[in-house]
């Protein structure tokens, strides 16, 4: 027991220095953002926006870098006829990063806006915001629970605590700093763990290495020794299917709001797009010492460790293969470091995650939709519920929900089906309205759905070219069951679809509406012809000014807003001015009286 006791000592010092960190830099940023008159649920949410380089560039690393990342990476790089051609995070999620800088980051914060869902409901209206809130919420809080139960289990391999207790102290340790700092305690919090995770990883991987029962990666990364090379290799028949992943981490990796929560809290536009570029190397340069575990678990003759013959692949633990390296190929003082940087990866991701979802509730569905004239520290109290709220149901799903990961998978692919090409023709495309972005969401959502989830046991209804049945272990009863195997890229094509989808239902509506063809009082989603628009006017009033104006400007497709909606955007010199201007004209009693205030 004293090996477990000193394992519970490093933990709980490693907590302890978390919540300092996290509590001091909610004291030293409590007045941060009042000089300039900023609102306290904004700076909660975005930092003031005055993140710099450093610390930036740290938090923006620990978006992805997380107990998923680390441990997923170890994982594919030791499975035998997968290995590291399939370890596609570190490549993928850095190359996201990239195409985020280049051409997402820029627009999004020199508009000013402060959750990645504020341009969709600018464009779409109040409902369309809450609609595409569904699988955004679903995939932060799948993510939260999902990496806290992997830590769970993780502290049980190596200290031998009980699950469920490690699950809901680190739990309420992230919660509980979250709560009291908000971007801020995240972002300074993710630096140390950030740190931890680095030096506690790099620490262990010379001590593996040189244990007698390892190998030679190098020689077991071309020749088969335990098992197959660890360097990996893509079959013919998997070509699609790695392309499909590939873009789904490279452009499905863009559209997340912890991602943008911090291109947001940036100091300005340029430095937002340099913090994605140095995140995209940090991404790779944290990924190396799991790739190198996965290695060293894949060249291992168990047989001569304490964890016995039967490697971890044939005990359906490959999942765990980082903190069994770390258990029972280094020293235990060392595996205590590795342990605290698994502990560091879990919670700064989930920290993040339960921040992003209650910043984009407390904002874009209580405050601008349901109550616009809400005040500063309503708001302020709604976000701090919602932590509480979304954190706990994180930790629920951990402790009780075996298919968490399955939950995940399902989620980040539906945020890549439904919100990337939402946000590619909000941000990009003109002339895209409320109809297509319908059209688009629906879409996406029956095909994606309609190719099944085997972790979920979601059996498909549409079979795509190149399916095939094949016989899996169930990664929980360990049982062997038929599964339907989708070869064709058919997530991409979902993508793609959904995009296409919103473009031309979009034109199709304007068109039908603005010919005629159909009469303005069924445009019931007020999208086009709205009486409450104020882009719309009569071909009489642009007769009477004089100007030769064309078709593509009769409604020029600037962003849409309702009265109430405009007067909740706090900066409102990121709208654009003639709207401003007419919204006011139009503004009732009550949202002047909301905009006095």
């Amino acid at each position: 027991m004293t090996i477990h006791v000193e394992g519970l000592v490093a933990i709980a010092v490693f907590y302890l220095l978390i919540l300092f960190v996290g509590i001091w830099a909610a004291w030293k940023n409590k007045h941060s953002g009042e000089a300039e008159g900023t609102d306290r649920s904004e700076t909660i949410m975005v930092g003031g926006r005055d993140i710099g380089l450093f610390v930036g560039g740290f938090t923006m690393t620990a978006t992805w870098v997380g107990g998923g990342y680390i441990n997923g990476t170890a994982e594919y790089v030791y499975l035998p006829d997968y290995g590291l051609a399939w370890a596609q995070a570190p490549f993928g999620y850095a190359l996201s990063l990239v195409l985020g800088g280049l051409f997402f980051a820029k627009p999004m914060r020199s508009r000013g806006y402060v959750t990645m869902l504020d341009p969709f409901q600018q464009l779409y209206g109040k409902r369309m915001g809450g609609l595409l809130f569904i699988p955004a919420l679903m995939g932060e809080i799948f993510w939260s629970a999902a990496i806290l139960s992997a830590l769970g289990a993780t502290l049980s391999v190596i200290v031998d605590i009980n699950i469920k207790m490690s699950v809901v102290i680190s739990a309420l340790i992230a919660i509980f700093y979250t709560l009291v700092g908000g971007l801020y305690s995240v972002a300074y919090t993710d630096v140390v763990q950030l740190f931890c995770i680095f030096v506690g990883l790099w620490i262990s991987v010379p001590f593996a290495l040189i244990n007698p029962a390892v190998s030679d990666i190098t020689v077991t990364a071309v020749k088969h020794l335990y098992q197959s090379p660890w360097i990996g290799s893509v079959q013919k028949g998997d070509t699609w299917v790695w392309i499909d992943n590939f873009c789904l981490l490279m452009l499905g990796g863009i559209p997340w709001q912890v991602y943008f929560q911090r291109v947001l809290s940036a100091s300005s536009a340029t430095y937002a797009q340099v913090l994605s570029f140095l995140a995209a190397f940090g991404c790779l340069i944290m990924a190396v010492p799991s790739v190198l575990i996965g290695a060293i678990g894949a060249s291992t003759d168990w047989n001569q460790t304490s964890y016995g013959a039967i490697p971890p692949k044939n005990k359906t633990e490959a999942d765990m293969i980082l903190p069994i390296v770390l258990q029972h190929l280094c020293p235990p003082f060392v595996s205590f470091f590795g342990l605290g940087a698994v502990s560091a990866a879990v919670m700064s991701s989930a920290d993040s995650s339960i921040l992003s979802a209650s910043s984009m509730f407390a904002r874009n569905i209580y405050q601008l939709a349901f109550r616009q004239s809400a005040s500063d520290r309503e708001i302020v109290w709604v976000m701090r519920i919602t932590i509480f709220v979304f954190g706990g149901l994180a930790t629920l799903m951990a402790l009780v929900t075996g298919t968490v990961y399955g939950l995940w998978y399902l989620s980040s692919d539906l945020v890549y089906v439904i919100i990337f090409p939402q946000l590619l023709s909000v941000l990009f495309v003109k002339g895209t309205n409320t109809y297509g972005s319908v059209a688009a969401y629906l879409f996406g959502m029956v095909l994606r759905i309609g190719g099944g989830e085997p972790y979920l046991q979601l059996p498909p209804f549409i079979y795509y070219p190149g399916w095939m049945t094949e016989q899996r272990k169930h990664h929980i009863t360990g049982e062997l069951e038929e599964i339907v195997v989708q070869k064709f890229p058919f997530k991409t094509v979902s993508m793609l679809a959904s995009f296409l989808g919103n473009v031309a239902v979009s034109y199709l509506a304007k068109y039908l509406f603005e010919s005629g063809k159909i009469s303005h009082k069924y445009d019931f989603l007020d999208a086009v012809v709205s009486k409450h628009s104020g882009e719309i006017m009569d071909k009489t009033t642009l007769v009477t000014r004089g100007n030769a104006i064309g078709l593509s400007e009769m409604a020029p497709m600037k962003p849409r807003l309702s009265v109430t909606l405009a007067a909740a955007f706090t900066r409102r010199d990121t709208l654009p001015t003639e709207t401003v201007e007419e919204e006011e004209e139009e503004s009732s009693p009550d949202s002047s009286h909301h905009e006095e205030e």
